[in-house]
């Protein structure tokens, strides 16, 4: 399919503000769960390890399953995908207000909820990039705000359906909210060029008519051989020439040649169709194996190994408090008339100050993305420390204010892995990071609420949370010192007979 330039304008806006609306409706509830999991705490009575489960679910599905939502986008398009996971969003949502216990949560809200909202998120960015190049940091950074304005909302509203109609009649309305998402899919026209060819085929759409044995004989050799008997039986009858011993030795030869001929035939295009099949799995297992041959090369970058690693124990220490704060609070004895504002709500709204903010950052030039990311762990690591030592609501509010600020590093992450990677491999190595950042989402708040069941207190817990995403944050500053170019610049610059270790390889 071939596009046309970017436009950085014209329906791209409205590309962005749907794409907008459309994380608002599917993100608000999963990052807004918090609210709902204390209710499901209260409603089936299980520990809160086994209850984390389903919020971690919602959040973690997506991105584990990134490689295939980007699959889906690439061979449909994000239009028709946008709109069938809109109505996955919606009926997961719906479907949750039925659940009888938790292990049906973890289908209707966990997976098919967190698997459309992870086509969504891959639909819009896919869209919003195909409208906009000079302007694609800004327009990404609007749209990934939707998430974190629809978590300060859905954290309020939520609050208050509950108190209205109850957990059974919040999840129904907030999936019929969700319905709006087919509105905004249906504005996302795909940008393609008015006089591009038409699209290339695919390899089996190449192969030769010769091969498809099975669609070409669409009659069998029976009814070939009736359709030569009745012609030339018609023949005979014209010309008056009833001679039946010679038809019968006629008929004969007729059977004959025809059986052997089709044998023939059919035994030659079963040849072919195999040989094909044969070169076809080839040729797979050929693009399997530089797959796998090109991770391998990412994984020698000792800066990307590091940032995997740092990825993943961030997203295990760092997502838990959007998940489990309010119930912090309420395992703190926090009086619920000192609540002004919801505190997912107040993590939600200062995470879209943080991506706006970090996303101008990186922009400048004397700004290195990579260290202002790792400051944001480092900082991250300290105030989950601080967390155990917050016993008043004022206290809670402001460490909460702080986290989702520096959460919204989610907006440089890109930038961080194309600096590492280069422009050529993004797509794979993002695709890498984003499967290991779901896998720390749904591992986070479970470990954290098991530590709540051992312990009785969330204090291990955030202990444990703030030393993982220290440890990521001191490797990935530890593999991006300068000095490791500087000792490959030098080692490489040795004379022939000298040897030495190449300690590092250029980020």
């Amino acid at each position: 399919m071939v596009f046309r330039k970017p436009p950085d304008g014209g329906w791209g806006w409205v590309i962005v503000v749907v794409s907008f609306f459309t994380q608002f409706l599917c993100y608000g509830s999963p990052l807004a769960v918090g609210v709902l999991y204390v209710e499901w705490l209260d409603a089936f009575g299980e520990g809160k390890g086994k209850t984390a489960w389903v919020g971690s679910l919602a959040n973690g599905i997506g991105l584990l399953a990134s490689p295939v939502c980007s699959i889906c986008v690439s061979s449909f398009g994000a239009r028709p995908v946008a709109i069938f996971s809109g109505f996955m969003v919606a009926g997961g949502l719906m479907m949750s207000s039925f659940a009888p216990n938790i292990y049906f949560l973890y289908i209707s809200y966990g997976i098919v909820v967190g698997l459309g909202c992870g086509l969504l998120y891959t639909a819009t960015v896919t869209i919003t990039c195909h409208y906009f190049d000079k302007r694609r940091g800004l327009a990404l950074g609007l749209i990934s705000t939707g998430s974190s304005v629809g978590l300060f909302i859905y954290a309020a509203l939520q609050r208050e359906l509950i108190d209205l109609y109850g957990l059974d009649g919040c999840l129904l309305i907030v999936g019929a909210l969700s319905l709006n998402i087919l509105a905004c899919g249906s504005l996302m026209r795909p940008l393609e060029s008015p006089d591009s060819p038409p699209p290339e085929k695919t390899c089996v759409d190449k192969v030769p008519d010769q091969y498809f044995v099975y669609h070409e004989k669409e009659k069998t050799v029976e009814e070939n051989i009736s359709i030569l008997e009745k012609g030339y039986i018609d023949e005979k009858c014209a010309n008056n020439m009833p001679d039946y011993k010679q038809d019968s030795i006629l008929n004969k030869n007729v059977l004959s040649s025809i059986n052997v001929n089709e044998k023939d035939s059919y035994k030659k295009k079963v040849v072919e169709q195999t040989n094909f099949c044969k070169q076809l799995a080839k040729r797979k297992w050929q693009l399997y194996l530089n797959y796998w041959e090109e991770t391998m090369v990412l994984f020698k970058n000792k800066v990307f190994s590091a940032l995997f690693v740092a990825i993943l124990l961030f997203d295990i220490g760092g997502f838990p408090p959007s998940l489990l704060m309010e119930d912090v609070a309420r395992s703190a004895n926090i009086n619920e008339d000192d609540y002004h504002v919801p505190l997912i709500s107040i993590i939600g709204i200062m995470t879209a100050v943080g991506k706006l903010t970090l996303g101008i950052l990186a922009d400048f030039k004397w700004v290195n993305t990579l260290y202002l990311y790792v400051t944001t762990l480092l900082m991250t690591g300290v105030a989950l420390f601080a967390i155990p030592f917050a016993k008043s609501y004022l206290t809670l509010a402001m460490l909460s204010g702080i986290l989702g600020f520096l959460t919204g590093n989610w907006s440089i992450f890109p930038y961080v892995t194309t600096k590492t990677v280069g422009i050529e491999k993004l797509t794979h190595a993002y695709g890498i990071l984003m499967f290991f950042a779901g896998l720390g989402n749904s591992l986070g708040p479970p470990i954290v609420g098991w530590f709540y069941d051992w312990t009785q207190e969330y204090d291990t817990a955030f202990y444990f949370s703030g030393f993982c995403v220290l440890l990521g944050g001191f490797l990935l500053l530890l593999a991006a010192l300068p000095c490791w170019n500087a000792c490959a610049n030098q080692s490489s610059k040795l004379p022939p007979n000298t040897y030495s270790y190449k300690v590092a390889s250029s980020a």
